[in-house]
């Protein structure tokens, strides 16, 4: 049985990463930060038997450590960080809030580098192997034509170099690794302009996970599969 574990599993594309992977009969370990108010998340697990829901706060690393050994017997065929801040919008050069990025760059570069180290060993004792992390190609040094967004910006740029060394780390063990770009989703994040929806989004990074080669480990990619220049 092929298992994922996704953070932030309770809206958006998390809970529609949730929903396509439980239904393609993958055991879904899914992790909220408060499991009494996830209402969609408690429905799916009345509905699908494979569906196991845990408390967790990426940027709380001892509530990480304990759940970790609460699952040391697990194999985690696909380790899967989609939990994550945006921080503030609407802000421009000379106004970038310094609390606000501490906290970005803690839930966006620091957490899910935490996790890797936290569950790296239920990862290697899978099938598949992957470590997974939803970036954005707002990330991009290459792309970034427009400048501002310096929170958000430099926090997804940050992620992809994380990818990047657990791949040149963790390859050799037959672990891969990918940043993903999930696309401009219809999520509370998103917003309701936004050019897909969230279940779209999350069918196509499942393929893409799914079909990540070892050539492929440590790179960055869209949900359609197309690599994203750094």
């Amino acid at each position: 049985m092929k298992t994922v574990f996704i953070t932030g599993a309770n809206r958006g594309i998390g809970l529609a990463l949730t929903k396509v992977f439980l239904v393609d009969d993958w055991q879904v370990i899914a992790t909220c930060r408060n499991s009494s108010t996830a209402t969609s998340l408690n429905q799916l697990k009345s509905e699908f038997k494979k569906l196991q829901v845990y408390e967790l706060d990426i940027t709380d690393y001892q509530q990480m450590a304990t759940l970790s050994m609460k699952l040391a017997d697990s194999n985690i065929d696909v380790l899967l960080n989609n939990a994550g801040l945006y921080g503030p919008k609407g802000y421009g050069f000379g106004n970038c809030d310094v609390g606000a990025w501490r906290d970005v760059f803690e839930a966006n570069v620091i957490a899910p580098t935490k996790l890797a180290e936290a569950f790296v060993s239920q990862v290697l004792n899978s099938d598949l192997k992957v470590i997974a992390a939803l970036s954005s190609r707002v990330g991009s040094h290459t792309e970034n034509t427009k400048g501002g967004g310096y929170i958000y910006r430099s926090s997804k740029a940050a992620l992809n170099s994380v990818v990047k060394s657990l791949s040149n780390d963790l390859l050799p063990q037959g672990v891969k690794t990918v940043a993903l770009h999930p696309g401009w989703v219809q999520t509370e994040m998103g917003g309701p302009n936004a050019l897909i929806s969230a279940e779209e989004s999350a069918l196509g990074l499942k393929q893409v996970i799914e079909s990540l080669t070892d050539e492929q480990s440590g790179g960055f990619y869209s949900y359609k599969g197309d690599q994203i220049p750094w």
